[in-house]
């Protein structure tokens, strides 16, 4: 991908908000991408919440006065206390060249985290062998590799240093379950409102304070080089990131 396109492209982008509760970050006749809010779901669960492609649809059915059902694909998730960016298919030919887009990692993502402690290395990988546990929804980070755990690897560095917390640039190799969150739990780097993976208190809303930043690729249909940057939620902490 050129960089040099992509920073055309980023700069080309600006965010539509709507009343729908939606931060529409790009839509065009395939694709629409959505600043997922804390405590959205992507997709329905056991819960019976609205979930987000639900209001997505809406939102779309309502702007282009379509009749019936809307056409709406998920292309990947976001754990419901995090934020940032979701990517979902308009129609049935961007949907299975975004799954596979995405399946063969040609997108690359790029998440922020606060967390309360300063990691070993200012810049490092980290590679982990994760076993989900379905009971508690959780993920164990191993050394090596043990029974039904799956290989994940995840780059980190430093951005800053706040009063209690410091600003940590994620990369992902893989997609685990809670990949972020459990690596990141394993060397000391709880992040902020994390109590599943040991954060002392909760965020006031239930958040935590990971962020899906953003994203680069290739468009299915019209091969344009995409580039998104989420906005971060709006608190005091994460506004500090910026200053």
């Amino acid at each position: 991908m050129r960089h040099g396109a992509f920073s055309r492209k980023i700069m080309a982008l600006k965010t539509i908000s709507n009343n729908n509760n939606l931060n529409i970050l790009y839509e065009d006749n395939h694709i629409i991408i959505v600043n997922k809010r804390a405590g959205d779901i992507v997709q329905g669960d056991k819960t019976g919440d609205k979930p987000l492609s639900d209001v997505v649809k809406e939102y779309l059915k309502a702007k282009y006065n379509k009749p019936g059902n809307v056409f709406l694909g998920t292309v990947h998730r976001l754990d419901r206390p995090t934020t940032g960016i979701i990517v979902f298919a308009r129609t049935s030919k961007a949907l299975p060249r975004l799954n596979k887009l995405f399946s063969e990692k040609k997108a690359q993502k790029t998440y922020w985290a606060l967390v309360n402690n300063k990691p070993p290395k200012k810049e490092d990988t980290l590679i982990h062998w994760l076993k989900k546990n379905p009971r508690n929804n959780k993920s164990y980070a191993h050394i090596k590799e043990v029974s039904d755990s799956k290989k994940a690897v995840l780059h980190y560095k430093v951005l800053k240093e706040l009063d209690n917390y410091l600003l940590l640039e994620i990369n992902l190799e893989t997609g685990r379950h809670h990949q972020i969150r459990s690596q990141l739990s394993s060397i000391g780097c709880i992040i902020k409102g994390d109590l599943k993976y040991g954060a002392n208190r909760s965020n006031k809303d239930a958040s935590i304070h990971l962020h899906a930043r953003q994203i680069q690729f290739t468009h299915p249909v019209s091969k344009e080089d995409i580039n998104i940057m989420a906005p971060l939620p709006n608190d005091p902490i994460w506004n500090a990131c910026l200053e």
